[in-house]
């Protein structure tokens, strides 16, 4: 490829200026030569040049940059503004050994001439040729000073996410700028789940009978936004022409890249009328911070070209701003290239000193020895421009992308948000979300109301079915069983059913006419797969497939689906008998361990209540024999609140109350239980579910063409061997009632709505456990499809308003078996069901038994110890006969025995105080006091 490019240059280089040989100047040269390419004459030319001037000069000026070195410019016209003869213009520049060239305008020139920039190793600063693909190691000189379209397209992209939109438009030139572009585009858009629906290619030099051409084909597609990626000067006709054939009314969305927004900054470059071609449309524009050194410039500007009318006014855009930085990029690397000592030097080629003689003036054709240099320290600048922040990544890309969206109303244009690359959309400046955490969360991502084409603040559905007379093709199951949901009306191409029923009804509810045609799938000799039913709409077999299409994992990954229009889970059917009543059907309501744990605590309770009433109360005194009787009778009447027995102490009563009113919920959950089943026929299956299935070795039965045979064998883990597919209902119906050993199945699986028409007349099957899988039967259609939200939609809407019932009370609604008073056998009641009633009485009974043990204790220590004391019996074995003999005898007894002592104690003690005063009298008389009776008394009661 260079050899080609080679000779090009040598055949081009004829009539070619020598000037002079490379030097080796030790000094820092006085001038240093650089280039500009660009079409001068075009209104966006003329805003670059009068940048690029403005630059040179402040550089010039400035003596912190360069020193005395200044900058002389070589404005070059790209007047054929083609790739091809843009050679011969660039090659006028570097032969005047130039160290480096602003420009070119184009991506088509640029991917030429920096061919051309590798073998002279002469930069190529250019802020307009954006494409992608020059940011590739093919062309190491090529330095964009702007932002990559890469992040632009990623913008757009993110956009259309925003809305919802899922399938796009793209309207380009092809050249490597449209073309490049919008593969991009492509790549972003996937990455959203979104795409490109039609591409509709331009010629670059497209007359305005060829863009007439390409928009009504646009026109005839399906969607309706449209991404617009061309240049400033084609742009314009296209949306004129586009105007011109109705396409920006209401419904149309036009997004545009950047080249519409240089185009309304740029002042008087679109008349009034092409203003008006263009109202809300949706641009954007690279984004500047509105700095104070903006502020300025802009100020700056607007004095500069108030005086120039000729061309119309000169309004400052992007491109502008963006010229002047790059000048000023170009310069600060060269202070930093001088700054290290380096020199500017040309050399020859060796290659093209070989071709010498003739009218070749190729000597003028030099290498640039630093260019490589030059090159690395442009990377390396870090700097402040009109522009914004100006440092690049290790890609070579510029940091911080960010663009303005533009939604232009009336003669002017509002902004509606920001985008950047590192928060997304929002409606603050970006630079306000740089010292935060970035948040690229669907919650976080905004945007300010848009005017829509159309005058309109409704956003746009986005597409509509296309005008070319083409239905869309909808596949339908030919079924041969369960026919009430799909159908063919016989000898017609006509459907009915359920399912059928719920889309025309959905359909007539969409604000728009829906053009199909329904194809039938299957031989109608066996049930179709509706797995390979849906498979068919990924392979553009089918646009759609409308009937009982159970949603399941392996098929939303091929298709999208509508909202379910029914739900539809797995359940299992099986064979019922009759459950006869016989002399122990009063037994059946309690399982056995029912039984017997409410027995025990009849006897527990009773014993408690024995503990508690023995010591205070004679209906529970006696004779051991009597105890026990009393023990059982007491226990065992409480069950019908028929016991004698009087309870007279507060833990008695307390038990006793918890008690009956366990009790009264057993005897009502008995008496329930029993009426259920001595008065409802009852019946019963061996098979009790999913579970004993699994466990079972025998024979299972499936609907023929349903996805219930992949999922018991890969979900429930049932040998296929097990399985047997039926086609029909009456085959299921013959398969169960023969049974495994006559060559039938012991169960039959299939959907519940299925299943609620199988048994709406067959009462010797029911459905036995619980449903083991949550599934809804939908409408598919292909991938990110509009239609099937807006069905889904309009299904929501039948359900609210009493429609999807109707519809099914019409096709689905029959007798069923139920209805007979025939049941499955009811579970009997367990343990479990009352384990919390039993807990409370035993922790009732326990907490009784505890405090009649404490209370029981102290009278013990109380009436008893004395007797312990005095008649010196300490032993271990005499305590406890006599704590035993203590408990066993009546309250009333032992606080009668107990008061019977203290009696004594106290008359003990009286009799001794008058055997004492006795002795004392006698003492008195013999010691012969002479004093009068009256006063010995005295005396000697004193002395006593």
């Amino acid at each position: 490829m260079v050899g080609i490019w080679l000779v090009v240059l040598m055949i081009l280089s004829n009539g070619l200026s020598s000037s002079g040989v490379g030097t080796n100047d030790s000094r820092i040269p006085e001038f240093v030569d650089i280039g500009a390419l660009f079409s001068f004459n075009t209104t966006v030319g003329r805003v670059v040049k009068l940048a690029i001037e403005t630059a040179v000069e402040d550089i010039n000026s400035d003596p912190s940059i360069l020193g005395e070195t200044k900058l002389r410019v070589s404005m070059q016209e790209d007047s054929k503004y083609r790739g091809f003869l843009s050679i011969a213009e660039v090659l006028q520049l570097m032969s005047k050994h130039t160290v480096a060239i602003i420009g070119p305008q184009t991506s088509i020139t640029a991917h030429v001439i920096s061919h051309v920039a590798n073998e002279l190793q002469v930069p190529l600063l250019s802020f307009s040729a954006t494409e992608p693909t020059l940011s590739s190691l093919q062309f190491p000189f090529f330095v964009r000073t702007a932002p990559n379209d890469i992040y632009q397209m990623t913008a757009i992209a993110e956009i259309i996410n925003y809305y919802g939109w899922r399938e796009v438009i793209a309207v380009y030139v092809d050249d490597d700028q449209g073309r490049n572009g919008i593969a991009a585009l492509g790549d972003k858009l996937a990455e959203r789940r979104c795409k490109i629906s039609y591409k509709a290619p331009m010629s670059p030099e497209a007359t305005r009978e060829e863009i007439t051409d390409v928009l009504v084909q646009v026109a005839l597609d399906e969607s309706r936004i449209i991404v617009l990626h061309t240049n400033p000067n084609w742009g314009p006709k296209v949306l004129s022409v586009a105007k011109y054939l109705g396409m920006m009314g209401t419904g149309y969305v036009w997004i545009t890249s950047s080249f519409l927004s240089a185009v309304l900054d740029t002042d008087g470059a679109l008349s009034p009328d092409g203003i008006n071609d263009i109202q809300g449309v949706l641009t954007l524009r690279v984004y500047t911070p509105d700095t104070e050194l903006k502020r300025r410039f802009s100020s700056r500007w607007k004095n500069m070209t108030r005086g120039m009318t000729s061309n119309g006014p000169l309004g400052l855009s992007t491109f502008g701003l963006f010229a002047y930085d790059t000048v000023c990029l170009l310069a600060r690397a060269l202070d930093k290239f001088f700054k290290q000592g380096n020199q500017i030097t040309f050399s020859y080629d060796s290659k093209l000193s070989e071709l010498h003689g003739g009218s070749l003036h190729l000597d003028a054709l030099n290498i640039f020895d630093q260019g490589k240099m030059l090159r690395e320290n442009i990377y390396g600048i870090n700097m402040t421009g009109v522009t914004g922040h100006i440092k690049y990544t290790s890609d070579g890309n510029l940091v911080n992308p960010a663009y303005e969206i533009i939604n232009v109303i009336g003669t002017a244009s509002r902004r509606v948000g920001y985008w950047s690359n590192y928060s997304g959309l929002s409606v603050v400046p970006p630079e306000a979300l740089y010292s935060k955490l970035a948040n690229r969360s669907s919650a976080s991502q905004k945007l300010l109301p848009v005017i829509w084409p159309g005058e309109t603040t409704q956003k746009p559905r986005g597409w509509v079915f296309p005008n070319n007379g083409r239905h869309l093709r909808i596949g339908i199951p030919r079924r041969v069983s369960y026919r009430e949901f799909v159908s063919q009306v016989k000898g017609t191409d006509l459907f009915k059913g359920f399912s059928i029923d719920v889309f025309l009804s959905a359909v007539n509810l969409l604000p728009y006419a829906v053009p199909y045609k329904f194809i039938p799938f299957g031989d109608g000799h066996s049930n179709p797969s509706n797995t390979e039913l849906v498979r068919l709409i990924t392979a553009g077999v089918f646009d759609a497939a409308v009937g009982d299409i159970t949603i399941t994992t392996e098929r939303t990954r091929l298709v999208d689906f509508t909202q379910p229009y029914i739900e539809s889970g797995l359940v299992v059917v099986a064979p019922v008998r009759k459950l006869e009543s016989n002399a122990w059907a009063f037994l059946r309501p309690f399982t056995p361990m029912m039984w017997c744990v409410t027995a025990i605590f009849f006897l527990a309770v009773g014993a408690v209540v024995w503990i508690l009433e023995h010591r205070l109360n004679d209906d529970f005194r006696g004779p051991p024999k009597k105890q026990v009787v009393t023990i059982l009778w007491f226990s065992f009447s409480t069950m019908f609140f028929a016991h004698r027995e009087n309870t007279v102490s507060t833990l008695g009563r307390f038990v006793l109350i918890i008690w009956l009113f366990v009790v009264l919920i057993i005897n009502s959950s008995y008496t329930a239980s029993l009426t259920s089943i001595l008065t409802v026929q009852q019946l019963s299956s061996p098979i009790k579910g999913i579970s004993s299935l699994v466990n079972s070795k025998e024979p299972v039965g499936y609907l023929q063409g349903s996805f219930t045979r992949n999922y018991l064998v890969e979900e429930v883990g049932i040998h296929e061997s097990r399985l047997v597919p039926l086609k029909t209902q009456d085959e299921t119906a013959k398969a169960l009632k023969d049974g495994p050993k006559k060559g039938g199945v012991a169960a039959y699986i299939d959907e519940r709505a299925y299943i609620e028409l199988f048994l709406s007349s067959r009462c010797d099957f029911t459905i036995v456990g619980q449903e083991f899988t949550r599934n809804g039967w939908g409408f598919a259609f292909p991938r990110d499809s509009p239609l099937a939200v807006d069905l889904s939609t309009a299904i929501l809407e039948l359900a609210e308003n009493g429609d999807l019932q109707r519809i099914h009370d019409k096709w689905l609604l029959s007798s069923a078996c139920l209805s007979q008073g025939a049941k499955l056998e009811v579970d009997r009641l367990e343990l479990k069901a009352f384990w919390g009633l039993y807990l409370i009485c035993g922790f009732a009974c326990l907490l009784a038994l505890l405090i009649y043990f404490i209370q029981t204790m102290r009278q013990y220590n109380k009436h008893h110890t004395e007797d312990l004391e005095t008649s010196g019996r300490s032993s271990t074995s005499s305590r406890l006969k006599t704590f035993l003999s203590f408990v066993d005898e009546k309250e009333e007894e032992v606080k009668h025995r107990s008061k019977r002592r203290q009696m004594e104690r106290i008359s003990y003690r009286s009799n001794s105080e008058i055997g004492s005063l006795s002795v004392s009298t006698t003492m008195c008389s013999n010691k012969g006091y002479a004093q009068s009776s009256s006063n010995r008394s005295i005396d000697c009661n004193n002395e006593a």
